[in-house]
């Protein structure tokens, strides 16, 4: 193939451009609350879509369209769980959150249980967003390699530097309105590539109604009930998806410092709730929007009687930079990039902040140091894991669908932090000693489910979630039990 000049000229600039945007952002940064937290000045729609953007990343944009390909509409079973966590979440975290100035949401677990539960759960984040986070950076090379025909460690290491770059430069407040740009291109984008593969079925949108209503391509819902073990061996079943969705976006959004932080940087509680609710109209839209995308990549390569590429992850970029004319397919590349990019750089500020303020200035932090100080430690932080998610990354190539991989390194894990926060809230007599006891025994549970049995991965937060409760009340109650009789 010749060249792609344009293309790749348009890909250089919105590189440097994002980069450019973002960077400039470090006047504005002269405290900790300006690098977490914009200073609590960004609106709330613009917050609403950065929840979008990295709630989305690449893994939705590449990993998506594979799933349509090889199944079908089921991953929206998935989305309808996603509203009633929203709902969750207005109802029982946000308010918690903005009780006092809080950065991140295992502050929220010092004031119910201790210092001892503030940094197990937040050294939980870091262990699984790091994890989660290293299977989307590997999922931008799938996208880099194919454009400039680069090895997956150049790939990484390109769009790597240019994010930290800027993040490391602007913070919060950079991240988000980057996010907001790069939200709107990458919506564009899709678009875009809909309708130009669309063009390229012959007989048009009729005919991929049938041929692919012929393969059950757009059967979304599967409501069997039977409870055996193949009830929960499925992956996409409506009670799956809605039991999943809600557990592992209440998990994630509520208990995940990379969107709590979000929700933080908001104006006041009422722009916090309306922000999280707005963004779930935009999260439907786009995952259906990707899903029909893989249906029509499916009907086209029935149609030209071709095999797709392998693995089916590559399938959607390969279209795009193989079969758009050019320009268009610079355009979609880009946009491509600009969902990878706004999540690494809220994920790395996120993980940096957890950091900061959960583990090093409440064990090393002393009260004569100033801001700049800390400032720059964030700046640094932020480099540190950086290069950690690189390492990660490398480790993540043989992890298979990079969309399934992503979400279930989080739902592994997820369980136990939403288990425990759900006992802090909603119980009194909880304590720390309980909670503790209650992480472990979820972490057991997930290690359990994991190389034990065949349950889909989907169940893996609901089951988790309630162990991590349950075992945590019993336990508080028998330490309790044994603190009154004097035992040690």
């Amino acid at each position: 193939m010749a060249p792609r000049y344009l293309d790749l000229g348009l890909i250089f600039v919105y590189l440097i451009g994002i980069t450019a945007f973002g960077a400039k952002f470090r006047k504005s940064q002269k405290s900790l609350k300006d690098y977490f937290l914009g200073g609590r000045t960004v609106p709330w729609w613009a917050i609403s879509l950065s929840i979008v953007a990295a709630e989305t990343s690449t893994l939705t944009i590449i990993g998506t369209p594979a799933l349509a390909f090889a199944g079908n509409l089921g991953f929206l079973q998935v989305v309808c769980g996603y509203l009633l966590a929203r709902l969750v979440i207005c109802t029982l975290f946000i308010p918690h959150y903005f009780r006092g100035e809080m950065y991140t949401a295992y502050e929220l677990m010092r004031r119910r249980f201790g210092e001892g539960i503030r940094r197990f759960t937040a050294a939980t984040f870091l262990v699984v967003r790091a994890l989660a986070e290293g299977v989307r950076v590997f999922a931008i090379s799938i996208v880099i390699s194919i454009v400039l025909g680069t090895r997956e460690l150049e790939s990484i290491v390109i769009i790597t530097l240019l994010t930290l770059f800027y993040t490391f430069e602007g913070g919060m407040t950079a991240v988000i309105w980057t996010d907001v740009v790069q939200m709107f291109l990458y919506v564009a984008g899709g678009l875009l590539s809909f309708w130009m593969i669309l063009d390229r079925i012959p007989g048009g949108w009729p005919e991929v109604v049938r041929l692919a209503g012929e393969a059950g391509k757009f059967q979304i819902f599967d409501f069997r009930l039977e409870i055996s073990g193949e009830f929960f061996s499925r992956t996409y079943s409506f009670w799956a998806g809605l039991a999943c969705g809600c557990f592992l976006a209440t998990g994630t959004h509520g208990t995940d410092q990379l969107i709590v932080q979000r929700l933080l940087s908001a104006r006041n509680e009422r722009d916090s709730k309306v922000a999280l609710l707005g963004s779930w109209v935009i999260i439907a839209f786009q995952f259906t929007l990707f899903l029909l995308t893989g249906v029509l990549l499916y009907v086209y390569h029935l149609k030209i009687g071709q095999p797709p590429p392998q693995p089916l992850d590559r399938a959607y970029p390969s279209f795009i930079w193989t079969h758009l004319p050019p320009g268009m397919a610079g355009i979609v590349i880009a946009a491509i990039l600009a969902a990878a990019m706004s999540n690494l750089s809220a994920a790395l500020n996120s993980l940096a902040s957890t950091t900061m303020m959960d583990f090093y200035k409440p064990l090393w932090g002393r009260a004569g140091d100033q801001e700049g100080y800390y400032l720059r430690l964030a700046r640094w932080a932020t480099v540190l894991w950086g290069l950690v998610l690189l390492g990660i990354a490398m480790l993540a190539r043989n992890w298979g669908s990079v969309l399934e991989a992503g979400l279930a390194v989080i739902s592994v894990t997820i369980g136990t932090l939403l288990g425990v926060f759900l006992l802090g809230i909603l119980t009194s007599g909880a304590n720390q000693p309980g909670a503790i006891a209650g992480m472990i025994a979820g972490f057991a549970t997930m290690l359990g489910l994991h190389w034990g049995t065949r349950t889909a991965w989907t169940w893996y937060v609901v089951i988790v979630t309630l162990v991590t409760f349950s075992a945590g009340y019993l336990a508080s109650l028998l330490f309790r039990h044994r603190s009154a009789e004097g035992q040690p």
